[in-house]
């Protein structure tokens, strides 16, 4: 009799015949030899799977001053919330009724967001910060497209994140580039020569990315909507403005949330995240569909949008990011405000406590984030890489680097708020012994990082070569 796939498959993976409803199978697939399986205790696999865990770096094990990032703690609170079993076991195809909490939680979410942002609809679905500039540049072009324009155009500045210009094109769009000014900031001349008819909208983040608030944004907004056009705000930066001021008041048309970055929910090694989109009352009709509305005491999903993008995600979004975000929002309040407060206050503490030691690229007063640049350092052999290198054997995870690319050896340095003054204090103490070693033994920035699981590389082999199983024979 033939044997089925299944049976076949019980010989493949045993070293003895197999017993099925009272038969033994002895196939061609059957092992030849015994699996050489490792013998180890349950204690010997935990400890073996710790020790890789301990390699990795995260915000618990150290300072991430990552900048443009926001790594922020996520409090243990949020993990608790979104590990409910309610939450944790509904499958996503349940009826609306049978939903309702999971459905509340969604729609009280995007209340939450709409007024942080001003925004007067939101929708949850995108799943990262690119996928929302990706969702909010699809509702612009079908908002041309409805008026019967076919406009082109999408102008970003020069110290953008490298998103914005990605997005743009993914969704069809051409993109001019505007250099900014002397201080950092969007120039208003430059603006005015490349905009025209054919201009769809502009993407900024505000503050930007050297940290600096767009202190012409308003005239910036004038400009646009008198030419027809709109604006888009990268919300990467939002944990700066929080309760102060939001996109809505400074003109802006569509937004992003990077709930990863301002809510406090996991972050970094490519995911998770989420990145809601919120828009204007004229462009509600664009928004991916369903949306999280609510009639009567009861919450629903509504799929009855003509005019929406469609789905831009599989069911709607990453919910359990959304849970982290929500919970975090309500465990604050109020005090949201508070956040973005100290956020700006560490970094400028830091800020005005290195400047005396290092090159700040735009020293004027700063938000959430600030820029030095290391290129009066080259007459002693140091740059950028090399202190970002040491920095890991002090348990500091280094800045962002060579980024914003309009500032020669960058590093920026966002503290968030999530930091106590002694952290601050030990990394600005770090930072100014480093540069004292400068002095000392430049020759040594040459082997650093000495701590670490993975040495001193070559980054030009490293760049040239990409097939990271390859060794150097020589």
């Amino acid at each position: 009799m033939a044997k089925s796939i299944f049976e076949k498959n019980i010989d493949d993976i045993s070293t003895k015949p197999m017993f099925f409803e009272g038969f033994c199978y002895e196939g061609e697939f059957k092992r030849k030899e015994k699996v050489n399986i490792p013998q180890l205790s349950e204690l010997e696999v935990m400890r073996h799977y710790k020790m890789l865990s301990d390699k990795n770096f995260c915000i618990e094990k150290g300072f991430y001053p990552l900048g443009s990032c926001t790594m922020k703690y996520n409090p243990r609170v949020n993990e608790e919330i979104s590990s409910l079993k309610g939450f944790l076991n509904l499958h996503p195809h349940q009826d609306d009724e049978d939903a309702q909490g999971s459905l509340e939680v969604m729609y009280k979410l995007q209340e939450a967001l709409k007024i942080i942002s001003g925004m007067d609809y939101v929708t949850l679905q995108p799943m990262a910060g690119a996928h929302g500039e990706l969702t909010g540049m699809m509702i612009i072009k079908k908002y041309f497209e409805q008026k019967g324009e076919k406009r082109k155009k999408v102008i970003i500045p020069d110290s953008s994140h490298g998103t914005n210009p990605a997005s743009a094109v993914m969704a069809g769009f051409e993109v001019v580039e505007i250099k900014s000014d002397k201080r950092g900031l969007i120039d208003i001349e430059e603006l005015k020569k490349v905009l025209d008819n054919n201009t769809a909208a502009i993407m900024m983040t505000n503050p930007n990315t050297l940290g600096l608030f767009e202190e012409n944004i308003l005239e910036i907004s004038k400009i646009m909507h008198n030419n027809g056009s709109l604006l888009y705000y990268d919300g990467a930066n939002l944990n700066a403005i929080m309760g102060y001021t939001n996109p809505k008041l400074m003109g802006f048309d569509v937004v992003h949330m990077n709930l990863h970055k301002t809510f406090s929910t996991p972050h970094g090694g490519g995911g998770p995240g989420a990145g809601p989109v919120g828009v204007v009352e004229k462009l509600k009709d664009f928004l991916p569909a369903p949306t999280i509305e609510q009639k009567d005491g009861k919450y629903f999903r509504n799929y009855n949008h003509q005019n929406s993008i469609g789905k831009v995600s599989a069911f709607y979004g990453n919910f359990s990011v959304l849970l982290r975000a929500y919970t975090y929002i309500l465990m604050l309040g109020r005090d949201l405000k508070k956040v973005s407060q100290d956020a700006v206050l560490n970094a400028n503490y830091v800020k005005e406590k290195l400047k005396k030691y290092y090159k700040v690229a735009y020293d004027t007063k700063s938000l959430h984030e600030f820029v030095l640049t290391t290129e009066n350092l080259h007459s002693k052999g140091i740059n950028t890489l090399k202190i970002a290198k040491r920095l890991m054997d002090f348990n500091i995870h280094p800045p962002t680097i060579y980024f914003p690319l309009i500032v020669h050896e960058a590093m920026m340095i966002e503290p968030t708020e999530s930091e106590s003054k002694e952290v601050l204090d030990n990394f600005i103490d770090v930072m100014i012994k480093i540069l004292k070693e400068a002095d000392i033994e430049p020759e040594k920035f040459d082997l650093y990082p000495l701590t670490t699981e993975t040495k001193k590389v070559d980054e030009v082999l490293a760049a040239r070569q990409l097939n990271l199983r390859y060794k150097n024979e020589k």
